[in-house]
């Protein structure tokens, strides 16, 4: 994969942080950067889901972790080698290019096996036992490419593997008479220099192919004849010894290399794949599509260097709410309206943070500083994102900036700030049909106060009434996500669109319960006047009762 800096929401996205992805990804892009893509770790909530479907809008690419993946860290322009090339075009190649290691292919590129030094050198010395006759495996065609020879005649099944008995014709004749005798029953090759009777022999006996060294060409009469046998004639420009070695080396590279390498995938795991890595000759191994396509190469080595990807932060700045996996790969920009909780990088960063109801508000602002026409999709989505995360302008978190920002977006998308906003609001804001596991889990951010991990979860509705009526439903699962998150407590912030006030449902030990001092409307419930945010409203509150807590 080419290097790419994927930007993420918050764990649990919610509109402004799926859409301020997307628009990030749209302004980096007009900017040239195009290696900046949009992602999300989470599920689109039905709200998300609606706009992004209204507008007809692809989503961003979803990635529920960054846990290292073999995709990340493979070399994928890797080169290849076909199994019917000869073993000697493909040694001559990992020779000139320094290459110990090489995925074989059939023609249509998908993975057959590995030739590496010690598959070859285990399969050549195979073929030169000295008790046996040295044989290969190999045609006419591998032959004369091997020795960049001439074919003067081409005999039957000459395009076809054989096993060919290699015979040299240098001895004396009766001598050669009684080899070819030895091994009258076998395909064999016979590699002479200008003896004329060890040719007319050959051609006598319908041996299957005639090698000629030293770049003797024989005379009409032997091509003829040689043409009547069926026998395939080669011309060497090497000497007879040579050119026995070279035909050895003619066999196809599937018949010397490794089958036993399985391929890895591109979404494999590292620490999946690391015992096989390790067992693996030369410490390489290859990578293949769904297909079986050879798409990488991956070495011990690939491991230890920088990953092909790096991350930005959307909406969001706090670790404990970033994608899994995050801490094993640089962090390069930062767009966010939140409160700072911001670890320390290794390298300088763009960091741009700003006190404005959405970030969706920031992305539009820096659209326009740049003068980049912001595409109409992505303003729409963008209108979106400040009228979900403002309750439609009316939270407690809208800056005039906001206001302004929205008039602009209405204007030049042609929508009406407040039917859409109704309708947003609306598609988001159903609980029939839906566990209060999936409510509780849409849009849910950790935090990490006083030494104390809690959670937070929030959903709009237009009246709170159902959510109270499945109580023990949604506290149930409420202390299953505190448990689970090993968290001192876990809430949901139900917001009722109608009144621009909350409930918040907590599940807790009694022991902080007895700290809590909200208006209390009921046995883990508590009603919160006029409160409509999270993060300018409730998480003050909750970080005054844990410092009571903590005391």
């Amino acid at each position: 994969m080419e290097k790419t800096i994927y930007i993420f929401g918050h764990k649990n996205p919610d509109t402004d942080s799926v859409v301020s992805a997307t628009a990030y990804a749209a302004f980096k892009n007009a900017q040239g950067c195009t290696e900046y893509k949009a992602a999300r770790a989470g599920k689109l909530n039905p709200q998300t889901d609606y706009i992004y479907k209204k507008f007809g809008v692809t989503p961003p690419e979803f990635i529920p972790d960054l846990n290292p993946r073999v995709a990340y860290y493979m070399t994928d322009k890797v080169d290849m080698v076909n199994q019917m090339n000869s073993f000697w075009a493909a040694s001559q190649f990992m020779r000139r290019t320094g290459r110990r290691v090489l995925p074989v292919v059939d023609d249509e590129g998908k993975y057959k096996a590995i030739l590496n030094f010690n598959s070859f050198s285990k399969n050549v010395f195979e073929i030169l036992n000295p008790e046996h006759h040295i044989s290969v495996f190999t045609d006419i065609n591998l032959m004369n490419q091997t020795l960049n020879g001439k074919i003067l005649f081409k005999g039957d099944f000459a395009d076809e593997l054989h096993k060919y008995t290699i015979v040299s014709g240098a001895s004396s004749f009766e001598s050669f008479k009684q080899t070819l005798r030895d091994h009258e029953h076998e395909g064999i090759v016979v590699v002479t220099g200008d003896r004329d009777d060890i040719q007319r022999l050959c051609l006598e006996k319908d041996v299957r192919a005639l090698v000629l060294s030293a770049g003797r060409v024989p005379s009409s009469e032997i091509i003829e004849a040689a043409k009547k046998s069926k026998t395939s004639i080669i011309v060497s420009k090497y000497d007879t010894a040579s050119t026995s070695m070279l035909i050895l080396y003619s066999t196809p590279v599937r018949m010397v290399c490794d089958h036993g390498v399985k391929p890895i995938k591109g979404e494999d795991s590292i620490q999946k794949i690391l015992p096989l890595l390790k067992d693996a000759d030369g410490q390489t191994l290859p990578v293949v599509d769904d297909e079986n396509r050879v798409v990488g190469i991956l070495s011990e080595i690939d491991i230890h260097h920088e990953p092909k990807i790096s991350v930005a932060l959307v909406d969001h700045n706090e670790m404990s709410q970033a994608v899994d996996g995050i801490e094993n790969y640089t962090i390069c920009d930062v767009v966010d309206h939140h409160r700072l909780g911001f670890s320390k990088t290794k390298l300088p960063i763009s960091f741009i943070n700003m006190p404005l109801g959405s970030t969706s508000t920031i992305i539009t602002k820096m659209f326009r500083e740049q003068n980049l026409e912001i595409p109409l999709d992505v303003a729409k989505l963008l209108l979106c994102g400040i009228l979900s995360d403002t309750l439609i302008l009316k939270s407690a978190t809208t800056t005039p900036i906001d206001v302004e920002i929205a008039s602009f977006l209405a204007e030049k998308t042609g929508l009406d700030i407040q039917s859409l906003g109704e309708e947003i609001i609306k598609a988001g804001s159903r609980i029939s049909g839906r566990t209060s596991y999936e409510v509780i889990n849409q849009d849910m951010k950790e935090y990490n106060e006083n030494c104390a991990i809690f959670t937070v979860s929030q959903i709009e509705v237009d009246g709170a009434g159902e959510v109270l009526g499945r109580k023990n439903e949604f506290l149930d699962d409420l202390e299953i996500a505190r448990r689970s998150h090993g968290a001192l407590f876990s809430t949901l912030l139900v917001t009722d669109i109608s009144t621009l006030s909350s409930v918040m449902l907590i599940a807790s030990e009694e022991k902080f319960l007895q700290c809590v001092n909200l208006p209390k409307q009921e046995e883990h419930v508590y009603f919160l006047k006029d409160v409509v945010s999270r993060k300018k409203q409730l998480i003050p509150m909750l970080t005054e009762v844990l410092a009571t807590y903590g005391n």
